[in-house]
This record gives C-alpha cells, sequence and structure tokens, in this order.
C-alpha cells in the first residue's frame, strides 16, 4: 500500500465538500454504491457517475454519464474503476474542474503516470486507499475488533 500520513489522509478528509464517484454502482452491495452511500450520509455532496445510469437517480442525484457533465465545482474524484482505466479519467477532471483538490483511487487502483500528471498540476493523489475506511479508521468509527457495532460485548 501506498504510505499516507493519518494527518495527510485527515486533512484531505475534512477539505473535502464535493465529491464525484466515478464507476458508483446503482447495486447496493457494490463497494462503489456504499462507499458513496457513507460519504453522503457523513456530508459530503456525492456526484454519481457511470455512463451506464446516466439520467438515473442516486443519493438524490442524478447520475451523470461523464466528470464533465458536472457543472458545479469538485473537490475530490473517487475512482472505483480498475488501474487501466485510470488516464483518461486523471485528464477529464483535469480538464473539468480547474480547482480540484483531490484524485482518490479506490482499494487495488493504481496509476503511477496518471497520479504525477495529476500532481504536477497540484493534485493530491491518493491511490489504493478507501476514504470510507481512512473516514472511519481516522474519525473514530471503527474499534479494535474493526467494527463499531453499538454492542457492548466481550465476545470479540
Amino acid at each position: 500500500m501506498t504510505d499516507y500520513s493519518d494527518e495527510h489522509l485527515k486533512k484531505v478528509l475534512q477539505r473535502t465538500k464535493v465529491v464525484a464517484v466515478a464507476g458508483v454502482s446503482m447495486n447496493p452491495v457494490r463497494p462503489s454504491y456504499y462507499v458513496a452511500r457513507y460519504l453522503g450520509l457523513k456530508g459530503y455532496r456525492v456526484i454519481p457517475v457511470n455512463p451506464g445510469h446516466a439520467g438515473k437517480l442516486l443519493f438524490g442525484e442524478t447520475v451523470r454519464a461523464s466528470l464533465s457533465e458536472i457543472e458545479l465545482p469538485v473537490d475530490m474524484v473517487d475512482i472505483f474503476r480498475r488501474s487501466e482505466a485510470v488516464p483518461p479519467i486523471v485528464d477529464e477532471a483535469l480538464e473539468a474542474f480547474p480547482k480540484l483538490q483531490t484524485i482518490w483511487m479506490q482499494i487495488g487502483v493504481e496509476h503511477a503516470a496518471a497520479a504525477a500528471k495529476a500532481e504536477a498540476r497540484g493534485v493530491t493523489v491518493i491511490q489504493n486507499r478507501c476514504p470510507k475506511i481512512e473516514y472511519q479508521r481516522l474519525f473514530g468509527e471503527l474499534r479494535m475488533g474493526g467494527f463499531a457495532t453499538g454492542i457492548i460485548s466481550s465476545k470479540l
């Protein structure tokens, strides 16, 4: 895994307000769905992006076919696509959002050249991590057992 300090990750999560989720699924058992839903529940505005579901509603937002269809400023693009699909997504994000702060690639997603291109434009890049997991870990929602169950038990 790429090494990022907790302070760095926390700063990124705290400064972010609007997240475009590239590759979001409409299927509630898919990670892209529940990560996007979780981020929305934590107060982020989540803009879903998936050409296969364009025009449908998800989390109160219209699913966009591409990042370039989003007409408001986006702070972070969260990429739920295979690593080989990352370069055109990063290119489109850099073009569509002049004030983009972060490109976040999900667990298992990395692309050194695309990351270097974004970083050269002053964009923070996080690879092979999940913002939901990091949020839970950094803001006290995970216990040592891994889940905040809300149940007091000695059977962990």
